[in-house]
C-alpha cells in the first residue's frame, strides 16, 4: 500500500488538533509533513485572520473543519514555502475533493486564489 503524501499526513494531524486537544500534533511525523504541522501550528492565528479576511461571508467557525484546515495548509505553504502558487492551489483542491464534502474543491480554490493574489501579486 501506496505511503500517503506529506500534505494528506499533515492535514490528518491538523485536523485531529483542531477537533480536539492534541499536546503535540507533529508526534510520529517526520519531514515536510512534520514542517508543515509545526509551521501551521505555530502560525495559526495569523493564517486564520487571514483566511478568515479573504473567505466572504464564511467566518472560521462555520467553515467544514476539514476545509478550514485545508486552507490553512496551503496558506501556510503560499506564505512559508518556495512551491509554485499553481501546485499549493491545485494540492490543496485535490485534497479538499478527496477528504470534504461535493462544494469544498470550489470553495478552497476560491478562497485560496484570493489569498494567493494577496500574498503573492503578480
Amino acid at each position: 500500500m501506496k505511503k500517503p503524501e506529506p500534505r494528506a499526513r499533515a492535514l490528518e494531524a491538523l485536523y485531529q488538533a483542531d477537533m480536539r486537544e492534541v499536546d503535540d500534533p507533529a508526534r510520529g511525523l517526520s519531514g515536510r509533513a512534520r514542517r508543515y504541522v509545526e509551521g501551521v501550528s505555530s502560525r495559526r492565528e495569523t493564517l486564520d485572520s487571514r483566511i478568515e479576511a479573504a473567505s466572504e461571508r464564511w467566518p472560521l467557525h462555520r467553515m467544514a473543519a476539514v476545509d478550514r484546515t485545508i486552507l490553512r495548509l496551503a496558506l501556510y505553504e503560499l506564505l512559508y514555502e518556495a512551491r509554485p502558487t499553481a501546485v499549493v492551489i491545485d494540492e490543496a483542491v485535490k485534497l479538499a475533493k478527496q477528504y470534504s464534502t461535493r462544494g469544498s474543491g470550489a470553495f478552497v480554490n476560491g478562497v485560496l486564489a484570493a489569498l494567493a493574489r494577496q500574498v503573492r501579486p503578480g
